[in-house]
């Protein structure tokens, strides 16, 4: 069983990726977590402390390996 991790978003990245990302993992449309982030910020302001954080901390997707047989068409 593969172990489900956080990454930021590399298809509905914005800014950093990051609410690409949770939106991802949660299972949800990425506007509602970027609407979420932005109600965080006007409301108090620790929804933009809360990007940097995440920002920083969240990792990007590994990369896949490349494979030269992806290039040859038979």
């Amino acid at each position: 069983m593969t172990e489900k991790r956080l990454y930021k978003a590399r298809g509905h990245r914005m800014v950093c990726g990051v609410c690409g990302g949770v939106a991802e993992y949660f299972g949800v449309d990425p506007t509602l977590v970027r609407l979420a982030f932005l109600l965080l910020a006007a409301g108090w302001g620790s929804g933009i402390i809360a990007y940097i954080v995440a920002a920083l901390i969240i990792p990007e997707p590994p990369v896949e390996p490349y494979s030269y047989s992806d290039d040859i068409h038979a």
